[in-house]
């Protein structure tokens, strides 16, 4: 599996051996970073690269959302009521032309000093 995440920047978090250019449309890779819920239905994973689209309010969301675990309960940046941001890692087919999640396969949310950390993540709300 391939991991987009600034393969030099966590080690610990990016088991990659290609970068966001090598990785064919469709495939299945590792997306670590911020991941973005401010509002209902609407979420992004914001990593090295841009900004990965799982869905808008009023489209249909991605198929394994469902593997998302409620992220507000702990490492979780309330910005909005119970809506905000955190931070994790997940494995998911993408269609990387259009920077959009087109399943999530599985997800590890991971504490928030672990993208703080990161220099190549933008900081969450640039």
């Amino acid at each position: 599996m391939a991991a987009l995440w600034g393969a030099a920047t966590l080690p610990s978090l990016a088991s990659s051996h290609a970068t966001a250019s090598s990785v064919a449309p469709g495939q299945r890779v590792n997306l670590c970073g911020w991941i973005h819920n401010p509002t209902p239905a609407n979420w992004w994973l914001t990593d090295s690269l841009g900004q990965w689209v799982l869905g808008t309010q009023g489209s249909e969301q991605v198929p394994g959302m469902d593997k998302i675990p409620d992220l507000s309960e702990k490492q979780w940046v309330a910005t909005n009521g119970s809506y905000g941001y955190g931070c994790g890692c997940m494995n998911a087919t993408v269609d990387r032309k259009n920077k959009r999640v087109l399943q999530v396969h599985s997800f590890k949310q991971k504490p928030l000093a672990v993208c703080r950390a990161d220099r190549k993540l933008p900081k969450p709300g640039d």
